[in-house]
């Protein structure tokens, strides 16, 4: 940017040499026209980037009270069957972890995605098997069923939530302006005898700044710091509050999954 900077004003400074009197006659529209373009494809790309970095942040609260809620009713079913559905569910937690863990590799990742899935449906068969059984709670199945139906669904939407983003044309346009809108910059500098440095940086680092963090936040996982959503610090999946706690999901080992 700070070559564009330059190459702008020596073009307008060489345009000033040939035609010191009309050099500058219609520039300043078309200048407001593209930095206003520029303002507001930033705008727009901004506010849907933070839209859908919410909305993902939502569905982690969601996977995390679905699993919390299907884990607690496994107690409506016998007592025999709970430890293997447990440790089913203790299974599914841990690849789950490791599905966003192991992002944005994603030929790893989808392996730990079909396993998740293939947990998915041994939980599931585990339960409606456990949900017949005589010493089984009357509503076992009713109250169950619906709650691992969630926890399965809601995978599918996180999934899908992950591949939800602008097409790459308007990444192309808010690029393509940024540098236009910096060529022009520097053409207006070229009236000035003296040129600072100090405001050719400033510009340049607030529009790459501005760029970076759209970009940051519509691909959170590549972006300042993939890992920043693992870390330690909760407590293991126990047979009373379980997976209760606000844009985290508790997993055994003592690690938190927080993945966007």
């Amino acid at each position: 940017m700070l070559l564009l900077l330059e190459v702008g004003r020596r073009i307008g400074i060489r345009e000033i040499s040939r035609d010191a009197g009309g050099e500058q006659a219609g520039v300043g529209a078309i200048e407001s026209a593209v930095f206003g373009l520029f303002g507001l494809l930033i705008a727009f790309t901004f506010s849907g980037a933070i839209t859908r970095f919410d909305g993902r942040r939502q569905l982690v609260i969601e996977e995390t009270n679905a699993i919390g809620t299907a884990y607690l009713r496994v107690d409506l079913l016998p007592t025999g069957a709970q430890p293997a559905l447990r440790d089913s569910f203790r299974r599914y937690l841990e690849a789950r972890l490791v599905f966003y863990k192991k992002l944005p590799d994603l030929s790893a990742a989808r392996e730990e995605l079909v396993r998740g899935n293939t947990l998915q449906g041994e939980i599931w068969r585990q339960s409606v098997s456990a949900s017949r059984g005589p010493d089984a709670h009357s509503d076992a199945a009713k109250l169950l069923l619906p709650a691992l139906n969630e926890m399965i669904d809601i995978t599918t939407t996180r999934t899908k939530a992950m591949q939800m983003h602008l097409p790459l044309i308007i990444f192309a346009m808010l690029f393509g302006l940024a540098l236009a809108s910096t060529l022009l910059a520097g053409y207006g500098m070229a009236t000035s005898k003296y040129c600072s440095w100090f405001h050719r940086i400033c510009f340049g680092v607030v529009v790459a700044v501005a760029v970076y963090v759209i970009l940051d936040l519509e691909y959170p996982r590549l972006g300042l710091d993939p890992r920043r959503c693992l870390r330690p610090g909760a407590g293991r999946i126990t047979r009373k509050h379980e997976v209760n706690c606000s844009f985290q999901e508790l997993v055994p080992g003592g690690r938190v999954l927080c993945s966007l």
